[in-house]
């Protein structure tokens, strides 16, 4: 498949036109015409451009790329290896952030809820029809300790649970993977029992208890893992084409 095509087909399924972002989604780094042997991740890392090469792909397809508003604009440093590496191997990079995180079937929220069993009933923010954190509910009430044991056994990763000082069970759920804890307010805010995501800042902790709604940070990267994974997998599938995962750890 063309270049050209493959951007045109990933604009289509992901439609970042319809949400604002902090980053350019879609293609980020120019390589080969000719889109055939394609890897997937969370992060364009070194040590996935490192991989993708040892694999011969033509292009890495990711959730977290390149160029992100604010950041140095300079081309240095570690910016400057990565891309070099592109260049030199004649690599496409595609990016897709925000996007990646809110589609309704591939989208890592979709893919965290379908890994826990939680439905979804709909966005966090209220009238936002592209709303980022989401909300559902789980078919089973559950304690709060169970619930964290179940999430670290998925993610396979420890989950960090800060319980309100009620211990509700918890029926209720938002969520919003990555860096997303900052919604854990507006879920309070009407009435949920609990609240995932994958970082914790100093404020969640105070947040959580003192607005009686259970939180757990289970890992950005971690909840993050399964959106460009189902993306590359739904790629294969639909176009015929090559498609590796590599999943580069991190603790984070």
């Amino acid at each position: 498949m063309l270049r050209a095509e493959f951007a045109q087909y990933l604009q289509q399924l992901l439609k970042p036109e319809q949400i604002k972002d902090f980053c350019p989604n879609g293609l980020q780094i120019q390589g080969a015409d000719e889109v055939t042997n394609i890897v997937t991740g969370v992060t364009a890392t070194q040590a996935l451009i490192d991989q993708a090469i040892a694999l011969k792909a033509d292009t890495i397809l990711v959730h977290h790329g390149y160029f992100w508003k604010g950041e140095n604009q300079t081309i240095t440093g570690m910016k400057y290896q990565r891309i070099k590496k592109l260049l030199d191997h004649n690599i496409n990079l595609f990016a897709y952030h925000l996007p990646l995180d809110v589609h309704p079937e591939l989208g890592n929220n979709a893919q965290l809820a379908k890994l826990l069993g939680m439905k979804t009933t709909g966005g966090l923010e209220p009238g936002n029809p592209v709303s980022v954190p989401v909300k559902g509910e789980l078919p089973f009430a559950i304690d709060g300790i169970s619930f964290n044991e179940m999430i670290s056994k998925k993610l396979e990763r420890q989950s960090l649970h800060i319980a309100p000082p009620s211990n509700k069970p918890i029926k209720t759920v938002a969520w919003c993977t990555g860096g997303g804890q900052g919604y854990i307010e507006l879920a309070a805010e009407q009435g949920i029992d609990a609240f995932i995501s994958g970082e914790a800042s100093e404020q969640t902790t105070h947040i959580a208890r003192e607005m009686d709604i259970h939180f757990f940070a289970a890992g950005h990267h971690a909840t993050e893992r399964y959106g460009a994974k189902a993306l590359g997998e739904f790629v294969a599938r639909d176009l015929g084409l090559n498609v590796d995962f590599v999943d580069i750890d991190n603790p984070v």
